[in-house]
């Protein structure tokens, strides 16, 4: 039996602090709570109950309301202003009872009346210990969600929204959809999403549609028994047994072909699957999270992919705004690739100069967040381990303002279309804005600028 002045020890969260003057009654209830493998810490007055509750931090407390030095009230009080979550049962008399209800108004958990009964004794603890445990939870997910979010998010305007939008929705089972041009970061934002909500400890699968030939998706996605079809020599479960009790992330959603996506609405809907060659469903509990970089809703109008199926992948929709749309948030995560290259690369962190910053800053980032962290990763590379200049990263911008992600020359209009808005760019720059001079020294008339301005989202 662990006694008021025993040294601390074990695990807070099945520590229950004992304060109460009797003796005898102090004794039994402290029997009764460590036969159910509980740690047990006692005082016997208020006094001593704040400076324990203080040193052991314990999970909950059982309180009596009469009692010298300090009366149970009093103490309540002092233990919610270290600790406004710790649950607090009130142990009283019969004659007590109004003042128990009292209590309860001023956050008390619980009260119990003596002589307490072992068996009530017991549920009330245990019902306390719950809460305490669901508290100090999400207290934890909230604290690991602000920090994921921040780091990985950033702080501008735009992402503060999406964060918003990311903490609303990972608190509930809601299928969502996350749209965005290539490389805006919809996998990293999966992950973030799965990582913040309830099924963080379970798995997270990565479905990549877009890189899985089609004849392949519907054996792939429901699994296949031996035999099902020709090559299939032994059983094979599925992405989403796979994913059971955590969450499926079905990248490149626009790929589902046709086929597939009738039986895809109905395993969404009935949340069981039948693979393959076998009529036994199999149960399955998912969160289901896709990515597209495309407008799915168009899709949708032109009769390429389900409505239905639509509204049940997409019962909340993220949408991540290109880098272009989003400049501000260069600095952020040129910083961030930069140290993350600096580590690969086994360099000193050292930072941007502020001539390099404004060139990426300029830049329009085709290949947005991915491009960026490609651009960055070579130029620490050049930089030796020291301060990037702009010269580490024009020529690479330069080149990457005609080529594609994987290395092909770009489509002549869009290549055209990046070398005229950075001529427009550099024309209003060389005249701090005065557009009537820029369009002279681009020999074009003011309204063909302002056209093209609008054209190219230069402000």
């Amino acid at each position: 039996m662990r006694s008021a002045f025993g040294a601390g020890g074990g695990s807070s969260m099945d520590k229950v602090l004992i304060v109460e003057d009797e003796k005898v009654t102090r004794i039994g209830l402290t029997r009764i709570l460590e036969k159910e493998g509980l740690l047990v810490i006692q005082a016997i007055d208020g006094r001593q109950a704040v400076e324990l509750f203080k040193q052991e931090s314990p999970a909950v407390v059982l309180l009596d309301i009469m009692m010298p030095v300090m009366g149970g009230m009093d103490t309540m009080k002092e233990l919610k202003d270290i600790d406004p979550s710790v649950p607090v049962i009130m142990a009283t008399a019969h004659g007590d009872i109004l003042t128990a209800v009292e209590t309860m108004k001023l956050g008390a958990y619980d009260f119990l009346v003596k002589p307490i009964e072992p068996g009530k004794l017991i549920i009330s603890v245990r019902r306390a210990l719950d809460k305490c445990l669901q508290d100090r939870e999400l207290m934890r997910l909230q604290t690991s969600e602000n920090a994921s979010l921040e780091r990985f998010v950033g702080k501008t305007p735009t992402m503060r929204r999406i964060a918003g939008q990311l903490k609303q929705v990972a608190a509930t089972d809601f299928s969502v959809i996350i749209q965005g041009e290539t490389g805006t970061g919809k996998t990293l934002l999966a992950k973030i999403l799965h990582n913040i909500s309830r099924r963080a400890d379970k798995e997270f699968v990565k479905i990549d549609l877009g890189s899985m030939p089609e004849t392949l998706i519907e054996s792939e996605l429901f699994g296949y028994e031996k035999g099902a079809f020709t090559g299939a020599l032994q059983a094979q479960r599925g992405f989403f047994e796979a994913a059971d009790n955590g969450t499926a992330f079905l990248d490149d959603l626009e790929n589902v072909p046709p086929y597939v996506q009738s039986k895809l609405l109905s395993v969404l809907e009935s949340r069981e699957v039948c693979r393959l060659g076998s009529r036994k469903a199999i149960k399955f509990n998912i969160r289901f999270i896709a990515a597209t970089n495309t407008d799915i809703q168009k899709n949708v109008r032109e009769g390429k992919f389900r409505e239905d199926l639509f509204f049940r992948m997409g019962e909340f929709i993220i949408t991540l705004p290109p880098l272009r749309e989003r400049t501000e948030d260069i600095p952020f995560f040129a910083q961030k690739f930069y140290e993350l290259a600096a580590q690969e690369l086994n360099v000193p962190i050292k930072a941007f100069k502020p001539e390099a910053l404004d060139r990426l800053m300029r830049h329009p980032w085709p290949g947005n967040l991915r491009e960026l962290k490609n651009v960055v990763r070579r130029a620490v590379l050049l930089s030796g381990g020291g301060d990037i200049g702009p010269d580490h990263v024009e020529l690479l911008l330069a080149r990457n303002e005609y080529v594609g992600e994987e290395g092909a020359l770009l489509p002549l209009r869009e290549a055209v279309s990046s070398v005229e808005k950075k001529l427009i760019r550099k024309a209003l720059d060389s005249t701090k804005g005065n557009k009537a001079r820029a369009a002279e020294s681009l020999q074009i008339d003011v309204k063909t600028l302002r056209s093209k301005m609008s054209e190219h989202g230069i402000d």
